[in-house]
């Protein structure tokens, strides 16, 4: 069984489905924009209850948070199983264990893209979301037990605190790692959307590449979810493709919420660029 699992792995709104619509872009090379709703189809999901309800041979209960934790190395190994050489799985998860059980098993994990966004802008776009204030916002991503609770759709993830979630996907691990930052993204993005598909062993083409950054920018994802709707957009908020911008904490954040997280979250912001 291959180890062919590229994790696109992130802290929920980083950018992780930017990542998945510029590489689906890309990686199809059609002349026309890859469709939003259509994501799930060129890089799967880690809390996918149709994916746990196949491997258990029923519909599952996803309120059951062991049985789903039990039924987790199943569905992993489920998509390791075509032999394919990689399989992108898109993940909130940190790279921890859950109730005794590994969240991100090194036996399925060819490599992972991890993308990382400035924690001041990210609560404004969690809170968004989630349809909850900045302060819920900031006291979750603080909390080293953070997790989305289970839904219909989707089993529980275990998020911890967002420094948590960073080191836990930074430290050691014995296979490559590409952390991209959401901020070098929006400035640069020949050069670091360039560097995931290097990351990935996919020859870049300049031509290709502007394409795909055209294909999957925020004003075409925003306008194909004004058309269609987003399935991936959550009950609690309007509209799941927002300005998508940097900076807009400067303006939109409480100054003392503001001082709040970059005291919390000191040391690895400064790492991280975010703080001098």
């Amino acid at each position: 069984m291959k180890r062919s699992i590229i994790w696109l792995a992130s802290y929920p709104k980083s950018g992780n489905t930017w990542t998945r619509l510029f590489l689906a872009n890309y990686l199809a090379n059609a002349s026309q924009p890859f469709p939003i709703n259509q994501a799930h189809r060129f890089a799967s999901g880690d809390a996918i209850v149709k994916m746990y309800n196949q491997v258990a041979g029923r519909a599952i209960d996803p309120q059951d948070l062991d049985l789903s934790l039990r039924l987790r190395d199943k569905v992993l190994r489920g998509i390791v199983a075509n032999n394919a050489d990689v399989n992108f799985v898109k993940t909130h998860n940190a790279r921890l264990a859950a109730g005794g059980m590994d969240l991100i098993p090194d036996r399925y994990t060819r490599s992972a893209i991890y993308i990382l966004r400035n924690p001041l802008d990210m609560v404004l776009s969690y809170a968004r979301h989630y349809g909850i204030a900045p302060e819920e916002a900031a006291r979750q991503i603080s909390h080293h037990e953070n997790a989305n609770l289970p839904t219909e759709r989707t089993v529980a993830q275990y998020l911890s605190s967002w420094d948590n979630h960073v080191r836990s996907w930074m430290t050691y691990a014995p296979w490559k790692r590409l952390l991209v930052r959401y901020e070098d993204l929006l400035d640069d993005p020949e050069t670091h959307f360039g560097k995931m598909l290097e990351h990935i062993g996919v020859p870049v083409d300049p031509e290709r590449l502007a394409r795909a950054i055209r294909f999957s920018s925020f004003d075409e994802l925003s306008k194909q979810e004004e058309k269609q709707g987003f399935i991936e957009r959550s009950e609690e908020s309007e509209k799941f493709f927002s300005k998508g911008q940097k900076d807009q904490w400067k303006t939109d954040l409480d100054p003392a919420l503001a001082d709040q997280l970059r005291e919390r979250f000191a040391e690895t912001m400064t790492r991280y660029g975010y703080l001098e």
